[in-house]
């Protein structure tokens, strides 16, 4: 045998030192195929996200808060519209899908090539949303909280109540009962010694 490991009259074969090079050099390739990928989605969703720019500047500064839109660069990049719905590129990088997250699962919002129709599908849903929102207000507020009624000349204004009597005395009691308690204390140790 020499220094290879290979019997002197076998053809000289893929040493393992060349082996692992070679598994080095395709691991290097295989990974900057998949961050040119993921470089790739990630231009891909900035564009749908300024396309979907003057969108989020028409909606009302009081529902400001009910969107979160951003983008999240990682293994699967997104482009979060809110809390639950999202929009991420499908296995062949170029369709657009946006998901919205449920109690019962994924759901599959909208799904193109386009990303002008993607952006029409956001446009619904943050309408959606935004007239959600309202109806949730105004089922919420009761009908006496919306505009106060003004008394009637006729009634008379309220008398405010005087404080409650007692509470200092409860106080001073409590404060003579702890004194005294820490009096027999100290007697008592007094008498033990």
């Amino acid at each position: 045998m020499d220094e290879g490991g290979h019997q002197r009259g076998d053809a000289p074969g893929l040493s393992l030192r060349e082996a692992i090079r070679a598994a080095r050099v395709e691991a290097a390739e295989q990974a900057g195929v998949i961050v040119e990928l993921r470089d790739a989605s990630l231009v891909r969703l900035s564009m749908l996200n300024e396309i979907l720019d003057p969108i989020f500047a028409d909606v009302p500064l009081e529902h400001a808060d009910l969107f979160d839109r951003g983008l999240m660069p990682g293994e699967t990049p997104r482009l979060f519209v809110d809390m639950v719905a999202h929009i991420t590129l499908g296995r062949d990088r170029r369709t657009f899908r946006f998901l919205q997250d449920t109690r019962s699962g994924r759901r599959v919002l909208a799904e193109s090539t386009n990303p002008n129709d993607i952006a029409d599908a956001v446009t619904r849903y943050v309408a959606r949303r935004l007239i959600a929102r309202e109806q949730a207000i105004a089922t919420s507020t009761p009908p006496e909280a919306e505009s106060p009624r003004p008394l009637p000349h006729h009634a008379p204004a309220p008398v405010a109540e005087p404080p409650p009597r007692g509470k200092g005395g409860t106080f001073l009691l409590g404060l003579v009962a702890g004194i005294a308690a820490s009096l027999a204390g100290w007697l008592l140790l007094q008498g033990r010694f």
